[in-house]
């Protein structure tokens, strides 16, 4: 049989995929690769179930992925400068490409069988499929902004066709049209969300299914115009998108029973973990973030340092002293000698990221949007508004939900073997915002504010929401970060994207020749400005 590219056509469509098997994350779902047919709630349940270790820390994501890659592009960790270190990793890219692929053959799969059922079996079901899609369209957003095009509309059909491989190949779509799809989508779900109703039957199953708001149609609306936010704000710099996004980002916020969006963090949007001994958990960020020896969990010098000038409440709460550093908080300088900066680390002089709050927490959940990043988006809305006032409560609102966000995921810690930090106070909160080089007020000018917000995101994105993190770094051009260049590699700076995977390439390479001229780490994505 001719060789296929079996991550944009087979993955995750049969039954007997792995990703099926994956998807029984726990006793009370069904694997559906020992099930002879499968329900659309079933599917719906192992479509979430696909990509978890996406959302919750786990292993391959933090180690092989981010490690040497994005949390270097930003510099959430420090690490010893070494030739190569801006390219990124194939096999830490494959591993995001094809669990993509995966996901969406899972949700091709779920429209397959939704598509079986009679009219009034949809529309009892309708809310799987609304909700299904705004996950989906997450993750491709994301997806977008690591790549620019990728097949989409025509990805994940093999199952659809019939098992034919010859018509199975997908196009390209580019990335500002799939921009404009997902937009659009996400707009007419916010509406059908507003009026849907769910009878008991369908409302017990659907809180049974779904582990990501346990059936909560209030928090299924937040998600989508708390999303629909993110992704207009992303490309509001853009000409073409910038009338869109400024109006529907003013529709949103100026109407917020019909447009909900989160507000506070007990309504974040996050797969919680409630039982470590389920797949649902947080082991494996120990392990991805913090293994010994390899730069995973080590802190840079720029973050430190804005950290201590400013009298960050989320210091000790993100970061401990690295082990003889006496209590002090020493960061790698990317702009050092490698061998001095490999010798700091040997004598145990590195911060690390704080072990109770983040790496041996196993209860760490899987954050997909919280208040803090929302309000965030708000301010930098009124920002360009020119409502300033909006702007500054959204600003201040954004650093108190971040710090007690990070004070509520230390309380939930199981960690071994490290001590717990102390919460961040109110007082500390207060006294850090009236501080030169994080009051509103003192920064007079539109730039140094928008330098403010831009700072804000990426400290309180860090490592956890490392992705959201290096696109914000890209479109925003801020925080300045230094790189020694890399005069030994062809990439001597950090790229503006990743290119795609060799076998993709390979085996669907009639359409990859159409955008291969573009797929370059110094091809900036569309809203990249």
């Amino acid at each position: 049989m001719k060789k296929i590219n079996i991550i944009l056509i087979t993955a995750g469509v049969l039954l007997g995929s792995q990703s099926c098997k994956e998807s029984a994350f726990t006793d009370r779902y069904a694997d559906p690769a020992k099930i002879a047919q499968t329900t659309v709630e079933k599917q719906y349940t192992g479509f979430l179930g696909s990509n978890l270790d996406y959302v919750l820390p786990a292993y391959r994501n933090y180690f092989v992925t981010l490690r040497t890659s994005i949390n270097r592009y930003v510099q959430n960790t420090g690490w010893p400068n070494e030739s190569g270190q801006f390219v990124p990793g194939s096999a830490g890219v494959e591993d995001v490409w094809f669990n993509y692929y995966n996901f969406l053959s899972q949700y091709r799969e779920l429209q397959k069988v939704y598509a079986t059922l009679a009219p009034e079996q949809q529309d009892s079901r309708k809310i799987f499929m609304l909700t299904a899609t705004v996950y989906l369209y997450d993750y491709t957003h994301r997806m977008v902004d690591l790549f620019g095009a990728i097949p989409f509309s025509e990805a994940g059909m093999l199952s659809k066709n019939g098992g034919d491989y010859s018509i199975s190949n997908p196009k390209y779509d580019t990335a500002e049209s799939l921009y404009t799809i997902m937009l659009d989508d996400l707009k007419k779900i916010s509406t059908e969300l507003n009026g849907i109703t769910l009878n008991v039957g369908f409302q017990r199953s659907f809180q049974t299914q779904d582990f990501v708001n346990k059936g909560s149609l209030p928090a299924w609306r937040r998600y989508t115009n708390s999303l629909r936010l993110r992704m207009l704000n992303r490309v509001s710099g853009v000409e073409s998108f910038r009338t869109r996004a400024n109006t529907e980002m003013g529709e949103i916020l100026g109407n917020p029973s019909t447009f909900p969006v989160v507000e506070t963090n007990a309504e974040n949007i996050q797969i919680n973990v409630f039982d470590v001994n389920t797949n649902i958990n947080s082991k494996g960020f120990d392990q991805g973030l913090a293994s010994a020896g390899w730069y995973g969990n080590t802190a840079g010098k720029r973050m430190i340092d804005i950290m201590i000038a400013t009298n960050d409440p989320r210091l000790p709460l993100l970061f401990e002293p690295g082990e003889k550093a006496a209590g002090k908080y020493i960061g790698i300088d990317q702009m050092a000698d490698s061998r001095q900066q490999t010798q700091l680390f040997n004598d145990g002089l590195v911060a690390i990221y704080n072990r109770y709050t983040l790496s041996r927490n196993q209860f760490f959940p899987g954050v997909i949007v919280n208040a803090a990043e929302v309000s965030l988006l708000k301010s930098e809305y009124y920002l360009r508004s020119n409502n300033l006032a909006s702007a500054k409560t959204a600003y201040e609102k954004a650093i108190d939900q971040s710090t007690k966000f990070y004070n509520s995921v230390m309380a939930l810690s199981n960690a071994i073997g490290v001590a717990a930090p102390k919460a961040a106070t109110d007082a500390q909160i207060t006294a850090y915002l009236a501080g030169d080089d994080v009051n509103w007020d003192k920064a007079t000018t539109s730039a140094t504010k928008l330098a403010l917000i831009a700072r804000q995101k990426w400290l309180h994105f860090n490592v956890v929401q490392a992705y959201e993190n290096w696109a914000e770094v890209r479109r925003l051009d801020m925080p300045t970060l230094n790189f020694q260049i890399d005069n030994a590699n062809n990439q001597t700076t950090p790229p503006f994207r990743w290119i795609i995977p060799s076998n993709e390439q390979t085996y669907n390479a009639t359409n990859y020749s159409a955008i291969s001229a573009q797929d370059k780490l110094t091809t900036k994505i569309f809203w990249d400005k």
